[in-house]
């Protein structure tokens, strides 16, 4: 029995698309995120960076929803885990992400109705609040987006740091997995193999 977690094999090009798709739209929403006061947020110099965050924030939506129903019909593949934390700790992580990936734009949405504040997408697309207006509420759903927003992102970050070291430390084929088989990454040697 290994120490470490192996790969049975690899995820398929559908469950990596849509990984990576979500990874970068997730990375672009943020970095073209308004933030601050709700006066600069929804300043009439900020309405193209935000239809962009606002547009991009349904799409990692969307893809996180398709994403779960895609696991039901090709689920990921399987790992053995000799390690019982390591399990716990990925399993949690991942629950985690999901979380995220759908509470944060929901939280905007919320924040941003509540507020009175349409749905800003692009292409002039606005989507009315269909709720009363709870501005006090929709304040402090907006702060909460933002910290969900930071959250995601050291979330992912450390997720990716795991796969790095699976990679370079464990050596076992979790980083690779995720890759199209186009990158020029090379699947770690077994140590068993080596001993």
């Amino acid at each position: 029995m290994v120490d470490n977690i192996t790969m049975n094999n690899r995820y398929g090009i559908t469950s990596q698309v849509f990984h990576w798709v979500t990874a970068l739209v997730v990375l672009v929403a943020f970095i073209y995120g308004p933030g601050g006061s709700e006066q600069r947020v929804y300043a009439h110099s900020r309405d193209f960076d935000r239809q962009i965050h606002e547009s991009l924030g349904l799409i990692v939506f969307v893809l996180t929803m398709l994403r779960l129903l895609w696991h039901r019909v090709a689920p990921p593949p399987g790992l053995a885990i000799d390690k019982r934390w390591m399990f716990i700790a990925a399993k949690t992580t991942q629950g985690i992400l999901y979380l995220l990936l759908f509470a944060v734009p929901l939280s905007a949405i919320a924040g941003a109705w509540l507020e009175g504040h349409p749905l800003t997408l692009l292409a002039g697309i606005e989507i009315q609040p269909p709720i009363a207006i709870s501005h006090e509420l929709g304040a402090i759903i907006a702060e909460i987006h933002t910290w969900l927003g930071d959250a995601v992102l050291w979330v992912a970050g450390f997720h990716a740091l795991a796969a790095i070291y699976h990679h370079g430390v464990l050596k076992d084929g979790v980083l690779v997995s995720m890759l199209p088989r186009w990158v020029p990454v090379k699947p770690p040697v077994d140590r068993q193999e080596n001993a």
